[in-house]
């Protein structure tokens, strides 16, 4: 090996050195700028009896403003009954694929339509609509203004 190649490898040394250090550090983040939760900080309720759990990210859902709700249906026909909600709101699907109806007539073989990931919904205020999961969960944000009550109403 000749001194030039010698000399090389130990100017890379150090830079190396400090690549690994750069990765395996993380930043700081000023709070004041930015929050986050990481997926496992993130306080999802149980599985309630229509087979959904929800995870209010941002605001409160029972209150007037602005909130951001992750809602997860669980796979096995699992669908909210007809209801509507005071105002409108709007709905991107994350994960799986989670079907929506609308009316009073809840037939989920045949009245719904469904919304893969990616996909973007509005549930208007007022209107009556249905949804849920049929073969895989569906992991939805659900964004709107509060309170954000469901009124049921009559299925035909």
């Amino acid at each position: 090996m000749t001194a030039s190649n010698r000399s090389w490898r130990y100017l890379m040394m150090p830079l190396v050195f400090a690549g690994t250090l750069s990765v395996s550090s993380a930043a700081e983040l000023n709070p004041a700028a930015v929050t986050y939760k990481l997926p496992d900080q993130i306080p999802w309720s149980p599985v309630d009896a229509r087979g959904a759990q929800n995870a209010v990210v941002v605001g409160d859902p029972s209150k007037p403003g602005f909130y951001m709700v992750y809602t997860k249906w669980t796979k096995g026909n699992h669908f909210s009954r007809p209801h509507f909600h005071p105002n409108d709101r709007y709905i991107v699907v994350l994960k799986g694929t989670w079907w929506v109806g609308s009316g009073p007539k809840f037939d989920p073989d045949h009245g719904t339509v469904a919304m893969p990931a990616g996909s973007f919904v509005t549930h208007f205020g007022k209107q009556v609509h249905w949804d849920g999961a049929k073969d895989e969960d569906a992991v939805l944000l659900i964004m709107g203004e509060g309170p954000a009550t469901a009124t049921e109403v009559e299925q035909k």
